[in-house]
């Protein structure tokens, strides 16, 4: 599955963007660099059932192992010690990144309910982009009956390109549902 959303950027994504950005070098078309998926749990502090079971859900849907985030300060406020768990992340490359990708705009993103698509505003400036989600329900990876709670993530991908349109042309070329505004 890796393969088919590679090949396609290769063979039929990279012509394209030559063609629309009038690039002279092949190197010069953005490309994917890495898919970061993070999951924040403010919980995880005083629950250790959440901070396992967001572990095996993100591993699931991943299909590899979460790191463990900490915190970097204490905050009195939110009772919370350096060093406490604050949330989970993984960061993919290569293939496994082109697999969680095509999984996420084939499978995922059409089972939400209501979908008309993606705001193309999520860009940082420099081709980068970030998609949060409300569940985890949506990846097929995951079943009703296992989770306890209902609890979003992150999801970077961060590119090369230099523009937030070279970012969205690229993205958008690969098949991502944006919402026409």
């Amino acid at each position: 599955m890796a393969d088919q959303l590679k090949t396609f950027y290769r063979e039929t994504v990279v012509p394209k963007l030559m063609d629309e950005f009038k690039y002279t070098n092949i190197h010069q078309v953005p490309k994917i660099v890495k898919v970061t998926v993070n999951r924040g749990l403010g919980e995880a502090s005083q629950n250790a059932k959440a901070l396992e079971s967001s572990l095996t859900e993100l591993s699931l849907i991943t299909g590899q192992r979460p790191v463990v985030t900490r915190a970097k300060r204490a905050i009195a406020g939110f009772k919370l010690r350096q060093g406490m768990p604050v949330g989970v992340m993984v960061t993919l490359r290569s293939d496994r990144m082109y697999a969680f990708l095509n999984r996420l705009i084939n499978l995922a993103l059409p089972r939400i309910r209501d979908f008309r698509g993606i705001s193309a505003k999520s860009f940082d400036g420099r081709g980068n982009f970030t998609l949060g989600l409300r569940e985890q329900l949506i990846f097929p990876e995951i079943e009703y009956d296992s989770i306890e709670q209902i609890r979003g993530m992150d999801i970077t991908i961060v590119t090369t390109a230099q523009t937030d349109e070279e970012g969205r042309a690229l993205l958008k070329e690969l098949g991502m549902p944006f919402r026409q505004n």
